[in-house]
């Protein structure tokens, strides 16, 4: 009999979900119907638990909204869940982050992992991979596009600037400033003069 479960489960589950543990921060785009409309709500936050097995398996999503700590649960393999993203992967060493519910602030925050970040960040569909076209340089021609189009969309800039404008109530008088600097202190011509004699 449990053969037969395990079949009609197996049916049930999702492919291609990335891989995720607790402490990665995930953004869960799943659909919320309203009346007779049906809208994506994305819910972005940091995953506490993750337990069960099979298509009974449950995650535990955490996020601060206006000071107040919201969670919710999703099923891992819910039809409804249209995307999952692993925004970034967390640095923990616990499988249930209950601790993170009394801590406020900076502290409620998990370290992000620096290390060992997997391909498979997004569960999306991939399209087939092409074969990218390799000129004689050994430089592929995806890399040059988007510096040509860069350059093109930044502005060329002009030798010929005006000065800034000073601030209100910064103002400076700037030819009296330069007329000092022009002008040699009193005395300074005297004492070459008098060396000499």
């Amino acid at each position: 009999m449990s053969s037969v479960i395990d079949s009609i489960e197996r049916a049930q589950l999702r492919e291609g979900l990335p891989s995720f543990a607790p402490g990665d921060r995930v953004r869960v785009h799943f659909q919320v119907i309203e009346g007779t409309r049906k809208r994506t709500q994305v819910f972005e936050g940091v995953v506490l638990r993750r337990q069960g097995s099979g298509a009974r398996e449950t995650f535990t999503v955490r996020k601060q909204s206006f000071g107040v700590g919201v969670e919710r649960t999703f099923p891992v393999h819910s039809p409804k869940i249209e995307k999952l993203e692993v925004a970034a992967r967390g640095d923990v060493r616990r499988a249930k982050l209950y601790y993170l519910r009394g801590r406020i602030g900076k502290a409620a925050r998990v370290a992000e992992r620096r290390w060992g970040i997997d391909d498979d960040i997004v569960a999306a569909p991939k399209a087939a991979a092409e074969p990218v076209a390799v000129d004689a340089d050994g430089v592929s021609q995806e890399e040059v596009v988007p510096l040509e189009s860069e350059a093109e969309a930044m502005p060329e800039v002009s030798d010929e600037t005006a000065p800034p404008e000073p601030e209100a109530g910064k103002t400076e008088d700037k030819a009296t400033s330069e007329d000092a600097e022009d002008e040699e202190p009193a005395g300074a011509g005297d004492s070459d003069e008098d060396s000499a004699a």
